[in-house]
């Protein structure tokens, strides 16, 4: 089934899409038969070498078997473990169910921002709902080598949900131990043997699909000679179509092996009408073909009537979709030929890879153009078209494309400081802090001898990028003071693609992503923000992403810090930017960190509001991770205010259950629900879901989750009497917490918090301390930070108040709505003082005229001054 959804237009269609039905084709029931026997269970696999015909079995089983089937063709440029598990997701995403399969396309969007585990975990949580027999077809596996997605695939395979199958074809055995699978009867093998015509389907091939008046003897020789195999019968059924006596072609052929494929291809070829010889040299550098790549090729015009000849001559042609508009050539004739071309042809083997590769990239195929600009060792035009699509890559999460498309260039070309840079970059971001030194070290010796100037300028900014990614990387704060001394002033911005990279596509605070740190929160850090961001702001990238990045990060720090009016201040810098209601990874990020101040400055009011209104801004937004986040912070501040009934209401648009298996890209929307489930005295349910996440944050080593998960488990440990485990729990969380300077999460717990945070104060000054918190306990000096940090309890006001007063008290907001009415204000400046919308405002006036029993403003300052509502000027 294909879905009317949008797919991501970097996947290819013709990769997830079953290759399209050719008429006349041996009917391989019996191959049917055993694949559908094998869909039973876990998994299945084709192992047999080219021309076997594994490919074109798959696609009769997919085209008859009542499971829902996802297919996936797989080549060389696929050993990147983010692009490969992106096109899975969207395979099966065309194949579940609409409502599971926009789940798994939403995902599919968030992949790059995930970590492979986590997206593993998700996609099979999702699979996991899926009742209808379902199974993914991973064809061509021997292309794909990388070593991390072979430990995914051992993943993927052992977590399947019972109504998965995994089907994979391949020349070669698999990279990983399947024995396990074999010893509980899970696994099903069609190898060569099985795979091979029999005699009867070699009589129906020649007869229906060669249409070749060849006597049963002649078939019997022909099957012999070949010992079944596919190919070398069909290439055989080609060169009889020019022999005029049967019998002496026949009889021609002796003590066959597999090398004699060459000698028939070379048959094939020389029978071949000269123009079309040509053609298939030249377009055989391309991995998909269609018309109009191939007259770019060929410089002819008429590359569709030639396709349509080589399929109509069933010279290895195979159509990739139902329209006929993309084929590929068998690897077998494509190894061919390509083989001729390079021993007899090279000169024209690099013509055309060049001329594809400038066809593709006009269509917009940028990353099969570079792959054959490096065939062509064209680097110039590699690297002008790497320059221009780095950025669409960056942002798909491919670093192992990027590196591998990097390590093409020969050392002795030289490519621009821009690339070179961003070279680096990758590096860093893939954790190759050492191979990014050496990077940075060329890069610094180049630019060492180069005279003052605009580019030597770039090039140090550039660097100063470069190297604090790798800073916050690796901590080595030092060596960014000592780099960016007495050049921070002088600093230009050196590239676009540094200053506007989309950090967060995934998370509900940016703390949480990588470029938050995880939540790690130090002096330093702060330091390097503050300075980086100040270069920023002078030279006029003050809206750049980079720098709204550091400042939504930084105001999360300072919230979390407990320093609020700090905080205040730089989410009112962001949200004077006019572009950030459209990057959803800072305004969702910043709208949850202003409703946490409101609730923590006692405006719960303002903090509703500000849900509803991010909410439904977030509605609108294709990605549906966005508007979960929102209703989960409304959740969590139900839930700090003691709201219940509005809390479970909130919970209910999560659709979250206490039985599910919660994953990480889901972890803020679980945590939310465990506590509710805490709320309303379900403390083993909701320990159960925290249990799960707990070791995912250890592996995705976020320690804002850690935390958090800590502090729910201690609170929920104490509630239900076990307060040894509770203080355990709450060691954990203020071991970390200690070492990031942590308040607000705790305080932000409530007073159930409070009360353990006394009892560990208590319990530390023991004798057997130690032993309890190892591998020492929290100092006091913190623990009575946070103790500090909780509200005073603040007594009805002392002071006189008038017999008569409004029926319903004023909330904070109200009073302070009245307040500036009394200074004079419009409603629009009222508005943007509060960081409201001036329909919400209209909305606040209108209540607070309700209470007073007015109708306009001046009658709202009468009864305010008679009933003393507001401090005296």
């Amino acid at each position: 089934m294909t879905l009317s959804r949008d797919r991501d237009p970097i996947l290819l269609h013709a990769k997830i899409s079953p290759p399209a039905a050719r008429m006349n084709l041996v009917a391989r029931q019996r191959l049917v038969a055993s694949l559908e026997d094998g869909a039973r269970g876990r998994l299945t696999l084709l192992i047999a070498p080219a021309g076997y015909g594994k490919t074109t079995a798959l696609s009769q089983w997919a085209q008859q078997t009542a499971n829902a089937t996802a297919w996936l063709s797989l080549g060389e440029a696929d050993n990147d473990p983010v692009r490969f598990w992106r096109y899975v997701g969207q395979a099966l995403a065309d194949a579940l169910p609409p409502e599971t399969g926009e789940r798994a396309l939403q995902l599919v969007r968030t992949a790059p921002s995930l970590s492979v585990s986590t997206f593993l975990d998700a996609l099979l949580h999702e699979l996991d709902l899926v009742e209808q027999p379902t199974a993914l077809v991973l064809d061509d596996f021997h292309a794909v080598k990388d070593a991390g997605i072979h430990d995914g695939l051992v993943y993927f395979i052992a977590n399947m949900p019972p109504t998965l199958r995994l089907v994979i074809a391949s020349r070669n055995e698999l990279p990983f131990p399947t024995v396990q699978w074999r010893l509980r009867n899970e696994l099903t093998t069609v190898d060569a043997e099985q795979m091979k015509f029999t005699l009867s389907e070699s009589e129906t091939f020649y007869r229906e699909t060669a249409s070749l008046p060849l006597s049963s003897g002649h078939v019997a020789r022909l099957q012999q000679q070949t010992e079944g195999w596919i190919a070398g019968l069909q290439l055989l059924a080609i060169s009889l179509r020019r022999a005029t006596d049967y019998d002496r072609f026949i009889a021609g052929f002796t003590g066959y092996n597999r090398d004699i494929a060459d000698y028939l291809f070379h048959e094939v070829m020389s029978g071949l009408p000269a123009d079309m010889q040509a053609f298939l040299l030249r377009t055989s550098v391309l991995e998909r073909l269609d018309a109009a790549v191939c007259n770019d090729i060929t410089g002819r015009t008429d590359g569709a009537r030639m396709l349509e000849q080589l399929k109509a001559w069933n010279l290895f042609l195979l159509p990739l979709d139902d329209r006929d508009s993309a084929y590929r050539y068998h690897h077998l004739f494509t190894e061919f030929l390509r083989n001729l071309v390079g021993r007899q042809h090279p000169d024209l083997q690099a013509a055309a890879h060049l001329a594809a590769s400038r066809s593709l990239a006009a269509r917009g195929y940028m990353d099969e153009a570079i792959d054959h600009a490096f065939a062509a060792r064209d680097y110039r035009t590699a690297a002008d078209y790497l320059s221009r699509h780095i950025a669409d890559v960056l942002q798909r999460g491919e670093f192992p494309t990027l590196l591998r498309w990097f390590d093409c260039f020969p050392e002795a070309v030289d490519v621009t400081p821009e690339l070179s840079l961003l070279h680096a970059f990758v590096l860093v971001v893939t954790g190759q802090a050492e191979r990014a030194e050496r990077q940075l070290a060329r890069i610094e010796r180049h630019f060492s001898g180069m005279e003052s100037g605009p580019e030597r300028r770039q090039i140090q900014s550039g660097l100063l990028f470069v190297r604090s990614n790798l800073v916050f990387a690796s901590g080595q704060f030092a060596q960014w003071f000592a780099f960016s001394e007495g050049i921070l002033d002088e600093l230009l911005p050196h590239s676009p693609i540094f200053y506007n990279f989309n950090y967060n596509k995934s998370e509900p605070l940016v703390r949480r992503t990588a470029f938050g740190l995880r939540g790690a929160l130090s002096a330093e850090t702060e330091t390097i923000g503050k300075l980086f961001s100040g270069v920023l702001e002078k030279h006029g990238w003050g809206d750049s992403l980079i720098n709204l990045y550091v400042l939504q990060s930084m105001a999360e720090g300072f919230y979390e810090w407990n320093r609020l009016e700090e905080s205040q201040a730089l989410l009112h810098r962001l949200e004077r930017v006019p572009r950030l209601r459209h990057i959803p990874g800072l305004y969702v990020p910043g709208r949850i960190t202003q409703a946490y101040l409101y609730a923590a400055t006692g405006r719960p009011e303002l903090a509703r509001d500000a849900m509803e209104e991010a909410t439904a801004a977030a509605l609108k937004l294709p990605e549906t991770h966005w508007a979960a986040y929102l209703r989960a912070c409304r959740l969590r501040l139900h839930l700090m205010l003691d709201e219940l009934p509005a809390a479970k209401v909130a919970a209910e648009a999560l659709h979250l259950s206490a039985k599910d298996k919660p994953t990480f890209n889901r972890e803020y929307e679980y945590i939310a629900f465990a506590r509710l489930l805490g709320a309303r005295h379900k403390e083993a349910e909701a320990l159960r879901l925290l249990e799960l996440l707990q070791p995912q944050a250890l592996r995705e080593n976020s320690l804002a989750s850690r935390v958090e998960i800590a502090i729910a488990q201690a609170c929920l440990q104490e509630q239900r009497g076990q307060r040894n485990l509770a203080l355990v729990a709450l060691h954990e969380a203020l071991t970390v917490g200690e070492a990031n300077g942590y308040v607000r999460s705790f305080v932000d717990a409530g007073n159930s918090m409070a009360k353990l945070l006394q009892l560990y104060a208590a319990k530390a000054q023991q004798p057997d301390a130690a032993a309890v918190f190892a591998p020492a306990p929290a100092t006091a000096a913190y623990v009575q930070r946070l103790q500090d940090a909780f509200p005073t309890v603040v007594s009805p006001q002392a002071a006189a108040v008038p017999s008569s007063a409004p029926v319903e008290p004023l909330t904070r907001t109200e009073l302070e709505l009245l307040q500036l009415i009394r200074e004079g204000e419009s409603n629009r400046r009222i508005a943007a003082r509060l960081h409201l919308s001036v329909g919400t405002v209209k909305v606040y006036v209108s209540r607070l005229y309700g209470k007073l029993g007015v109708s306009s403003r001046t009658q709202a300052l009468a009864k305010a001054q008679e009933w003393r509502l507001l401090r005296e000027e």
